[in-house]
């Protein structure tokens, strides 16, 4: 009888070990996310403090052009796949 119950005891805790590995396995997942987000933020933001990072994201984002520039709009190109014609 008592082996039973040191069994049951014993598959609980492994049980419970299983649970806990695979939620850390997620945190750690989490937050290499997260670093390698920080990361990417930190060079934008650098990037981004100094004028010859912030005027071309500016003028991407407002559309604005320089003098002597242009903007060209690219239209995809059309499908290969013939079901997908008009």
């Amino acid at each position: 009888m008592i082996f039973i119950l040191v069994g049951i005891q014993f598959a609980r805790v492994i049980e419970q070990n299983v649970a806990l590995a695979h939620e850390l396995s997620t945190t750690n997942g989490d937050i290499a996310h997260l670093e390698a987000r920080r990361i990417w933020q930190q060079r934008q933001l650098r990037r981004l403090e100094s004028p010859e990072g912030a005027i071309p994201e500016i003028h991407e984002r407002l559309r604005l052009v320089r003098k002597n520039e242009a903007l060209v709009f690219v239209n995809p190109a059309p499908s290969a796949d013939p079901s997908s014609a008009p």
